[in-house]
């Protein structure tokens, strides 16, 4: 076999494999592309006589954590377990709770050689019964991902977490020397501050544990401070002069102010969803919306919304290419990242810019990449600076010298802005506030998801690509900047004395982990977030972390406003987009990998390999309204303050309520299953968001979506309507729980949840929120 026959098998392998079950069987010893495609069904037995097993939801989950489980039969009894054949050999305690439905609990802890990306087992019920299921699950606990760094006070030590592997590394700047902390369930959120007493503090927040750690870096070693926090900690601000930690949480989306004396809550507010970067600004804290990409003003003292930040038509757009559409802009695009300057009296973020809605010209892709300024004493969003390409992801400010730092993981570079040009009122200075780009060269050895000859030239971007800058820390006397690049897993020293004067150059690469497990998967990281083409235009982009971000104008023909949808747990409900077009996650990868780039160039056989792989083991997160036994709870409080049964809202679902007919178990979609997928129903929901119609070609019908993690997607259905609304020619926030609106205004084509009294709409949307 010649190599090109070689790749042309992998590839149509793989093909096979994402089109179909979407899993693998785990062979030991095999490599991740010599696995063998296994069906997606079990085989149906014609014995009627005890339990048997049909299927196990989600199909795809993870390590990482404690994951609950669905399990779906026929005549299930209790007393039953669920049979987890090898490598993971195990048996886990089943609730049945009738018939046809029982859950369980995959516990955390659940170590696998690291070095493989994933297995798929076997399940069973005990006993005599029939039936089997595939479960896939993906080796996270073994994938380091270092995605948040913060620098001790005394500037002597880096603290970087890696939330997969529940690690905290503790980087000596001088030495070199590393260190781990022992840390909860997924740190997420780091700060570093010092208290009244002028003491030194390590925080960190959890995605999976409700607690925040405060470490006494005066006291290395000892055991950390543990207060009670909220589950699903994504971003953390402290004042310590005050004693008050503020955490951002994804899973009942607030923030809440914790008292660093004992823990207690001295506020709670409700924002936009998925909220995650923070920042402090004299008595006002600022909150980024991943979903909404507002964001919104609070007052430290009681959590009372002061402002909302949004860019409306005829915003101030610097640079990049959608700088002529500013009066067609509709919103804006996520917070990646805050600082906020007491000097200058500005907030800056790093985001997409704003987003351009429907337009005469038809302008579509509307991300440009670049900082953001804010008036908070105004709520003005004052202007955008785009450099149109790349994603700006961290940002550190040396208020005294008004300068400003933003690293760019698309590319691999940092830019060095003039804050104080940037923030003030001449345009033709803030246009021209970029003062110096530095590259960030990979380590030698570093792999490439090219040949070499491939970078820098015909307008693309060069090798430093490899590095994934993502976040950044400013040394005390703000003459070192430290970036933590995401794919190598290291830490660049940069020396900025001369900053000012274009002259900040990289002085040391400091190892945080080494080694390169997992390696067509990281390869596969890499593809997902950089900008080579430096279109502006990523994977990431659209997709935050592999979940949703909002919505966008494009997609060629239909042209109209999108939802944009999450990845994870998508490998098994193929086709994609809508109307549907791709019916692999190695064709999409393949067609939009070179639609991302604008074919400059269109990625190689190996590059759509690595990046279908690494989509594929995107799972869903485990679902916060759960019990510890995997079950849903008998009540379930409801985002909008309400209650509801979720066994009630099951028996709903699966019988008045008329839902299983498009949404059937496991994975709640026709989709799941190569019998029913691609179906394109018109089910009388809102075709479209009404801004600016006659730009926007409606089409009406979409897809069945799946409802798994529902609990967690915003805005809902293809037209974004549920969730979005029109104001003043922009979108605002009509509902920030959009299962609601879902439900309410379905008609008899969709359900008919108007048949249902308001209690049954409640246990209802009980059992959505559990799904």
């Amino acid at each position: 076999m010649t190599g090109t026959t070689r790749r042309r098998a992998i590839f149509a392998a793989l093909v096979a494999v994402v089109a179909g079950a979407g899993v693998v069987v785990w062979r030991r010893g095999a490599k991740p592309e010599e696995q063998a495609p296994v069906a997606a069904s079990p085989v149906k037995s014609e014995s009627t006589t005890g339990p048997r097993l049909l299927s196990v939801g989600p199909r795809l989950t993870s390590n990482e954590t404690s994951q609950p489980l669905s399990v779906y039969g026929e005549r299930l009894v209790p007393g039953l377990r669920l049979v987890l054949g090898p490598p993971l050999s195990r048996e886990l305690p089943l609730v049945v709770v009738d018939a046809g439905h029982a859950y369980a609990r995959l516990p955390s802890g659940l170590a696998l050689p690291e070095d493989v990306p994933q297995v798929v087992v076997e399940a069973r019920l005990s006993g005599d019964a029939e039936g089997s299921a595939r479960l896939a699950v993906v080796n996270d606990a073994a994938f380091v991902d270092l995605t948040a760094m913060a620098l001790s006070p005394d500037g002597r030590t880096l603290f970087v977490a890696s939330s997969p592997t529940d690690t905290v590394y503790s980087l000596d700047v001088e030495s070199g020397r590393v260190d781990s902390l022992a840390t909860g369930d997924g740190p997420s959120a780091l700060a570093t501050f010092k208290d009244a007493d002028g003491k030194p503090w390590l925080g960190v927040a959890h995605r999976f544990q409700p607690e925040l750690r405060l470490y006494a870096l005066d006291a290395p070693g000892s055991a950390p401070r543990v207060l009670p926090a909220p589950l699903g900690a994504q971003g953390l601000e402290v004042d310590g002069a005050h004693g008050v930690a503020f955490i951002a949480e994804q899973v009942k989306d607030r923030v809440h102010a914790l008292s660093l004396a004992d823990g207690k809550t001295r506020w709670s507010s409700a924002v936009d969803p998925n909220p995650r970067a923070l920042a402090r600004w004299k008595g006002l804290l600022a909150v980024g919306s991943l979903q909404t990409g507002q964001l919104e003003l609070l007052r430290q003292e009681d959590g009372a919304l002061v402002a909302t930040v949004v860019p409306g038509p005829g915003v101030s757009i610097l640079g990049g290419h959608t700088e002529p559409f500013r009066a067609q802009v509709m919103g804006g695009k996520a917070p990646r990242a805050l600082v906020a300057s007491e000097r200058l009296g500005r907030v800056f973020m790093a985001s997409l810019g704003p987003n351009v809605g429907p337009n005469p010209k038809r302008m579509e892709v509307s991300a440009n990449s670049g900082v953001a300024v804010v008036d908070p004493a105004s709520g003005a969003y004052v202007r955008h600076r785009g450099f149109g390409m790349g994603v700006t992801e961290g940002l550190a400010l040396d208020d005294a010298a008004g300068l400003l730092y933003a690293a760019d993981v698309g590319i691999g570079r940092v830019r060095v802005l003039d804050a104080r040009a940037l923030a003030g009122k001449d345009e033709k200075a803030a246009r021209g506030a970029v003062l110096q780009e530095v590259a960030l060269a990979p380590p030698d050895g570093t792999p490439r998801i090219r040949p070499a000859a491939d970078f820098g030239v015909n307008g693309r971007a060069g090798e430093e690509l490899h590095s994934g800058p993502r976040s950044l820390a400013l040394s005390p006397d703000g003459g070192t900047l430290y970036v933590l690049n995401r794919f190598t897993r290291t830490v660049a020293v940069v020396d900025v004395h001369e900053a000012r004067a274009g002259r900040a150059r990289v002085v040391r690469q400091l190892p945080v982990v080494p080694g390169r497990t997992q390696a067509k998967r990281r390869l596969g990281q890499v593809l997902y977030y950089v900008d080579l083409g430096r279109t502006g235009i990523t994977c990431d982009g659209c997709h935050i972390e592999g979940h949703t971000g909002g919505v966008f104008y494009e997609k060629t023909q239909p042209n109209r406003i999108y939802r944009s949808t999450t990845v994870l747990g998508s490998r098994d409900t193929p086709p994609y987009f809508t109307p549907a077009s791709q019916h692999s996650l190695a064709d999409t990868a393949s067609f939009v990998g070179g639609r991302n780039r604008f074919h400059n160039p269109d990625p190689s056989v190996q590059e759509v390999d690595a990046l279908a792989f690494f989509n594929s083991l995107m799972s869903t997160p485990p679902n916060p309204y759960r019990g510890e036994d995997g079950a849903p709870p008998e009540t379930v409080e409801l985002p909008d303050g309400r209650s509801g049964h979720p066994a009630r809202g099951r028996e709903l679902f699966e019988g008045r309520g008329r839902c299983v007919q498009c949404h059937p178990a496991p994975l709640y979609t026709l989709d799941q299953d190569p019998a029913t997928r691609g179906q394109y129903l018109d089910v009388g929901t809102p075709i479209a968001l009404p801004l600016r119609l006659e730009q926007q070609t409606l089409v009406p019908g979409a897809a069945p979506p799946s409802l798994v993690g529902a609990w967690d997607v915003w805005p809902m259905l293809t037209s974004a309507t549920a969730g979005y609304a029109v104001k003043d020619e922009r979108l605002v926030v009509g509902t920030r729980f959009p299962l609601r609106a879902v439900v309410e205004a379905s008609g008899p084509k969709h359900g008919d949840a108007q048949a249902l009294t308001p209690e049954e709409r409640d246990d209802l949307l009980a059992f959505l929120l559990t799904l």
